[in-house]
């Protein structure tokens, strides 16, 4: 077992990740509530797993050792006092603040082992799974047209964006949608109570709590110096300046480049537009190409955080941050316009790297694994028919926890 959180690049041999298997949370996905739990179709649960289980035989044959949200958070809650702490949490998390509706779901969850409470919590609690409240509330007036009490997690299997570990801390998110918030309250737990996961005294570098929305999915480690964060639909300017004021000066690394990309939810985060998969290669959407903004961000003499417009294009400021005599950026699509955009809608620009150069894909789109091929790039596919319907790929669904060091 990889012990600890170690993780100072994006590309380094990866030795294990974390993640969640897709489950009966999906299915409470309906066509009333899709753009509410941020789908914009239905995934079919049973080939689902199936494609999800073969991500994972395919991580485990290249010597990762994946872990699993349920079972790292059933470990934390097995510590004495944490399961109740965690349950009056996520009910203060899912607006459940009081009266009788609280006393019933807190015994219904109370009753529960860790590893179910955990499951339960992830799948949703329906009105029609627990005693009826007496007395008529507000509460009951709110979900009278609801199939939930409790709201199950639906993108949770895009573990990459509720928590990152960067160096030796993490990063416990504020999600920018309030259909993915609780999301983080789970590694908020993982590292308070599960010390094999992250052993006592492990940096935060931003918490569940804070008020501007951070996710992983636009935290790029460049190398153990220099991060990469998108400024996007997900993740805001004053989140970006509270990490850098917690991480800047106490971590080893000390700057911060911003990628300022369009808000629009086929960018959603930088790993949907930009990922890195070898030591001077990355993938690209050509469409932010002349959209973005690039800033870094540093700290000062005095220790005071700054921020200065980087004028260089894309590709030299790349090659200056890893002293290569060039960095190739190779587009999604390749040469097609009309694949590009299919292709990045389904993540073809969103990758795994299990060491550099070698990188996990979905094999539906194929004439971007065929480009990264024709750049001396090892590309293993996944199948992913109804795993690409939440809008995510393969770096999406797997937070990578430890890395060696390049």
């Amino acid at each position: 077992m990889a012990k600890g959180i170690h993780n100072y690049s994006d590309i380094g041999r990866l030795n294990k990740v974390l993640m969640h298997r897709i489950d009966r949370e999906v299915e409470g996905i309906v066509p009333d509530n899709l753009e509410a739990m941020l789908f914009d179709d239905i995934p079919y649960l049973v080939a689902a797993k199936k494609e999800h289980d073969k991500y994972v035989q395919v991580l485990e044959a290249n010597g990762v050792e994946v872990c699993f949200y349920t079972e790292e958070t059933a470990k934390a809650l097995a510590v004495p006092g944490a399961k109740e702490e965690f349950i009056a949490d996520f009910l203060d998390r899912s607006t459940i603040r009081g009266g009788e509706l609280r006393e019933i779901l807190t015994e219904y969850l109370s009753a529960k082992e860790p590893a179910d409470l955990v499951e339960t919590c992830i799948a949703g609690v329906k009105r029609s799974e627990v005693p009826k409240p007496k007395r008529v509330t507000l509460a009951d007036y709110i979900y009278a047209s609801d199939l939930y009490y409790l709201h199950p997690m639906p993108n949770l299997y895009f573990s990459k964006d509720p928590a990152a570990c960067v160096g030796n801390g993490v990063c416990v998110n504020h999600m920018r949608m309030r259909a993915r918030r609780r999301e983080s309250l789970l590694m908020d737990y993982i590292v308070k109570y599960d010390p094999d996961f992250a052993p006592e005294g492990t940096p935060r570098w931003y918490g569940y709590d804070d008020v501007e929305s951070l996710e992983g999915g636009d935290i790029m480690i460049l190398n153990d110096h220099t991060l990469i964060i998108g400024l996007s639909q997900r993740t805001t300017a004053l989140g970006i300046q509270t990490l850098a004021r917690n991480l800047l000066g106490e971590s080893g690394f000390d700057r911060i480049i911003v990628f300022d990309i369009p808000k629009r939810r086929a960018f959603m985060h930088l790993d949907t537009v930009f990922t890195m998969v070898d030591y001077d290669k990355f993938t690209i959407h050509s469409e932010i190409l002349d959209a973005v903004g690039i800033y870094e961000i540093f700290l000062d003499r005095d220790g005071e955080v700054q921020f200065s417009t980087i004028t260089d294009s894309m590709a030299e400021m790349l090659k200056k941050l890893l002293g290569v005599p060039a960095v190739k950026l190779i587009h999604v699509g390749g040469n097609d316009s009309m694949a590009a955009q299919r292709e990045q809608w389904n993540d073809g620009t969103n990758t795994l790297c299990l060491e550099p150069g070698k990188i996990i894909t979905y094999d539906r789109n194929y004439i971007t694994n065929t480009v990264l091929e024709s750049n001396d790039l090892e590309v293993i596919t996944i199948p992913s028919a109804e795993l690409s319907r939440g809008r995510g790929g393969p770096g999406c669904m797997s937070c990578s926890v430890n890395r060696d060091d390049l």
